[in-house]
């Protein structure tokens, strides 16, 4: 079985590919070998089913020589985060739109579609959305982050139609705790609080303590994106697109949650500054209802204390009991 990762350096996809690698297997096949594809790649396991494909996702001829011997299961993380993409429209175009559709091209394969795992985003709904959100909303983005997702999600269920590409599309919510370093995501507040409370520091919450957002772990990320690998769907031609099942947690839960794992007294060590326009887009989400999800057998953290273990827990993600994206080219934005 041969696997590629694009954004394999990002936040996300080195969690994917230490875990693909210790599992050994994806679609009861062996991987007997890995392609990783970032513009960098560096901690990464010293693996000899590792190839390493230094370059940017956005280079044609690249791409064309990583997929020259075949690829059977592909993992499409890379992207430009959303606040990095709307100060860059070039760049997010030709990284979040164009080399999805040039990647979809070079996949096409009648006699044997690739499997293709596609990392969309909760950005495809934009931020006016009801009291009580269900997994099958109107898709209205708002920046161009989210309305590049969504032409690429039109263009894998375009495929699948085809029969010339295998596709999934699984849309992630904010994932955690990413590393606290200037990154290019507006939600970066929810990994930095984190982050800031397991390590005893202090820190100004850019939203309010009764703001609510959607939660989720590297960890249980990485399981939802191997399950749509290893998911059997139908040939009936209906969308393969999942809304992954989120935990819809005030920033106030979040605190007590880390409270009971990191103590009590550090509470005093955040503090609240509301940015208005950040709490509109990231601290108004409502409760999301994804039973077609988890019907399907993805799943989110839990609670949030097992979300909060899960996020700051480093070891290599291990499957998780059902319950029921930096600025540079090559990292996955949620």
């Amino acid at each position: 079985m041969r696997v590629l990762i694009t954004g394999a350096n990002g936040f996300v996809g080195r969690d994917l590919v230490r875990s693909l690698l210790a599992r050994g297997s994806v679609r009861g096949q062996p991987i007997t070998s890995m392609l990783v594809l970032d513009r960098e790649l560096h901690d990464l396991p010293d693996d000899p089913r590792l190839r390493r494909h230094a370059g940017s996702v956005t280079d044609i001829a690249l791409m064309r020589r990583v997929l020259a011997d075949g690829i059977d299961v592909v993992f499409h993380l890379v992207s430009v985060p959303g606040g990095a993409a709307e100060d860059n429209y070039e760049l997010g175009y030709q990284v979040n739109l164009l080399a999805g559709l040039e990647l979809l091209n070079q996949l096409r394969n009648k006699a044997r579609p690739p499997v293709l795992v596609y990392a969309s985003s909760v950005a495809v709904y934009g931020s006016h959305l009801p009291a009580r959100m269900k997994e099958c909303a109107e898709v209205r983005p708002e920046l161009s982050y989210g309305t590049h997702k969504a032409m690429l999600e039109n263009a894998v269920n375009d495929l699948v139609r085809r029969g010339e590409v295998d596709g999934r599309v699984v849309r992630l919510p904010g994932i955690v705790a990413r590393p606290r370093e200037p990154n290019g995501l507006r939600s970066a507040f929810m990994s930095d609080l984190l982050r800031a409370y397991a390590a005893g520091e202090a820190y100004c919450c850019p939203v309010s303590p009764d703001a609510t957002a959607w939660w989720m772990s590297a960890r249980c990320c990485v399981n939802n994106l191997i399950h749509a690998a290893e998911l059997v769907c139908d040939e009936t031609g209906h969308p393969r697109v999942w809304q992954l099942p989120v935990l819809h947690l005030s920033i106030a839960q979040v605190v007590d949650a880390l409270a009971a794992s990191y103590g009590q007294e550090r509470r005093s060590l955040i503090t609240y500054a509301a940015d208005a326009e950040l709490e509109a887009l990231f601290g108004r989400l409502p409760p999301l209802k994804t039973p077609q999800a988890r019907a399907a057998g993805f799943s989110h953290d839990g609670n949030a204390g097992a979300m909060i273990r899960n996020a700051l827990n480093p070891t290599v993600s291990r499957p998780l009991s059902l319950s029921g994206e930096t600025a540079h080219v090559a990292t996955h934005q949620a």
